[in-house]
């Protein structure tokens, strides 16, 4: 069965990752939890938990590599102890390899990726022995021969590997968006591939809802 996440009063949640955790979250308007997925979570637990009184915190930052999450690890996730971390990272560190020569010593290789997602979640469980949600890297792509879709599948294993070995919960957002993606067409999850549209966004908080029982 897949680990689930145990909610109690007065907890730490904590979501970090790129920019589709980020999403505006500084901006006035979206402000704590930004427009994205992390916002309709957020909310869902507040309006289903009023009486928890639940810290919930987004330090996503657009752009940011696994490398980056390494560099602000101790101020943006560490110094707040949570008590559940979400983390959602990996797409960066892949299309940089396959961008703009400007964009090469900024992506992250597989071995160092693994590497450095081991030694984060060991921090965590160590430091503040949260309980870790760790959701799949993904693209709402159908191409399979596509060179960037094809390499971010690599990562995504990973994940689930890594997953598996720190007893983690995991969010298969790529395996379910394969599924559904034979239904509902790339070009209306996103106009990228990689960033939801609002709705997408709330499909993806639907999936980490179901799997973390919460």
């Amino acid at each position: 069965m897949p680990n689930k996440i145990e909610l109690r009063p007065g907890q730490t949640v904590l979501f970090i990752g790129d920019s589709i955790t980020d999403a505006d979250r500084n901006s006035h308007v979206y402000k704590p939890f930004g427009f994205g997925y992390v916002n309709f979570v957020a909310n869902s637990l507040l309006g289903k938990y009023p009486t928890y009184n639940l810290d919930i915190l987004n330090t996503g930052i657009s752009g940011n590599t696994i490398r980056d999450l390494k560099s602000r690890w101790q101020k943006d996730c560490l110094d707040h102890n949570p008590d559940i971390l979400s983390i959602m990272i990996g797409v960066n560190d892949v299309w940089r390899q396959f961008a703009t020569e400007d964009q090469l010593p900024y992506a992250v290789p597989l071995d160092e990726y693994e590497t450095t997602y081991r030694h984060l979640l060991t921090l965590a469980k160590q430091k503040c022995n949260s309980q870790l949600v760790i959701c799949e890297p993904f693209m709402f792509c159908d191409d399979f021969n596509n060179p960037v879709f094809a390499h971010l599948r690599t990562f995504v294993e990973v994940v689930r590997c890594i997953a598996a070995e720190f007893n983690a919960c995991l969010v298969p957002l790529q395996k379910a968006i394969d599924e559904r993606i034979k239904e509902v067409p790339p070009k209306n999850w996103s106009a990228d591939s990689v960033h939801p549209e609002i709705w997408a966004h709330a499909w993806l908080a639907q999936q980490w809802l179901i799997a973390t029982g919460l």
